[in-house]
C-alpha cells in the first residue's frame, strides 16, 4: 500500500522561505505524478504544483510560478516543495498526493489522485 508522508511546515513570515518533503513508500512509482495541494480554511482544496516522476516534467499554479519549485529525488523516492516569496495567502494545509497515471501531472484535480498524505500546515504571517 502506498504511504506518502510530508513533515516540514510550519510558520513563516511574509516574504520568507520553506521546504516541504513527501517521502513515498509502498508502491513503485516509475509511472506516477506527483502533486501538491492545499486547502486553506473555508475553500476547496486546490493544486500547487506537480511533477512526472519519469522524467521531471511540471506543472505549476499560476499564482506560484516563479516561486515555488517542485522537484523530487527518485533514488529517496521523495517529492520536494521549495516555496520563495511567501504571502500570507499561501497559508494552508499542505498535501502530497500521487496518481498512478503519469499525464495527471499536466492538469491536476484532487479527484485524479490515487494517493495522499496527511497533510502539513503552513502559515505566513504578515
Amino acid at each position: 500500500q502506498v504511504q506518502l508522508v510530508e513533515p516540514g511546515g510550519g510558520l513563516v513570515q511574509a516574504g520568507g522561505s520553506l521546504s516541504l518533503s513527501c517521502s513515498a513508500s509502498g508502491g513503485t512509482f516509475t509511472s506516477h505524478a506527483m502533486a501538491w495541494f492545499r486547502q486553506a480554511p473555508g475553500k476547496d482544496r486546490e493544486s500547487v504544483a506537480a511533477i512526472k516522476w519519469s522524467g521531471g516534467s511540471t506543472y505549476y499554479r499560476d499564482s506560484v510560478t516563479g516561486r515555488f519549485t517542485i522537484s523530487r529525488d527518485n533514488a529517496k523516492r521523495t517529492v520536494y516543495l521549495k516555496m520563495n516569496s511567501l504571502k500570507t495567502e499561501d497559508t494552508a494545509v499542505y498535501y502530497c498526493a500521487a496518481s498512478t497515471t503519469y499525464t495527471t501531472y499536466a492538469s491536476p484535480s484532487p479527484s485524479s489522485m490515487n494517493y495522499w498524505g496527511k497533510g502539513t500546515l503552513v502559515t505566513v504571517s504578515s
